[in-house]
């Protein structure tokens, strides 16, 4: 073949080889691209979803917190509110204590108690206690005629009590200190009836015996003083009854 011919031949085949080439790089880069363009979608859908989660977890998140601290608020109200009964409650309790303490310092004030008077134990109430006391202090400062009304109304109001053999006592005492003998006699007799073994039972007695003397019942004076003796021998006032009847005989 002539030798041009051949070079033309070469360059043509050159020239297609550059064209396929040209292509075949034009198509990687396309298919790089497309690659590149579809990896940024994707990137970007996770990158928006992950905004999206992110906004929707903060959402959640904020709406978590305002119900906490909306229950921690009213958590705060109920514990004022608890604070506040509590402290109510206290104050009740405490006036309900102090009541009680006034009504159980009143219920003992009027209770009977264990007393003892001229060597005899029983039980008194306290007004019982007071009034015999304030009737024996009028007696001891001398006021005879107060002392007898003031024995004589404690025994008409405490028919049963423990101190009506000293009352009555005291009563005849005070009565012969007025010159009320034969009351003071009655009241003495019934001393001895209702206590004969009481402690001052002799000096009652003998009583008796002075009120017979003032009233000049001599006869009478003389037996009891003899009575006296006989019942109560050892007694101090059996021994002034012994030298009472001497002077008598």
């Amino acid at each position: 073949m002539p030798r041009a011919v051949l070079r033309g031949a070469a360059l043509a085949a050159a020239l297609l080889c550059a064209s396929v080439g040209s292509q075949a790089a034009l198509f990687e880069d396309d298919e790089a691209r497309k690659a590149i363009l579809d990896l940024r979608q994707r990137v970007e859908a996770m990158r928006q979803q992950t905004d999206q989660r992110l906004t929707d977890e903060n959402g959640q998140l904020r709406r978590s917190l305002l119900d906490l601290q909306n229950q921690i608020e009213q958590m705060r109200g109920d514990l004022a509110r608890m604070t506040g009964q509590n402290e109510q409650l206290t104050r009740t309790l405490s006036d309900m204590q102090s009541r009680q303490t006034t009504i159980d310092d009143k219920l003992k004030q009027s209770e009977p108690s264990k007393v003892s008077v001229d060597g005899r134990e029983f039980n008194a109430d306290p007004k019982e206690k007071a009034d015999f006391d304030a009737a024996l202090g009028v007696f001891r400062s001398g006021q005879f005629a107060q002392a007898q009304t003031a024995f004589a109304e404690f025994v008409k109001r405490n028919p049963q009590s423990g101190y009506n053999p000293s009352a009555l006592f005291w009563l005849g005492n005070a009565q012969y200190a007025t010159r009320n003998y034969n009351e003071a006699i009655a009241n003495f007799r019934s001393m001895l009836s209702l206590a004969p073994d009481h402690a001052k039972a002799p000096e009652a007695v003998l009583s008796i015996a002075n009120c017979q003397i003032e009233l000049k019942d001599t006869r009478a004076a003389r037996r009891t003083l003899e009575d006296l003796t006989k019942a109560y021998p050892q007694s101090e006032a059996a021994q002034a009854g012994r030298e009472r009847l001497s002077r008598l005989r």
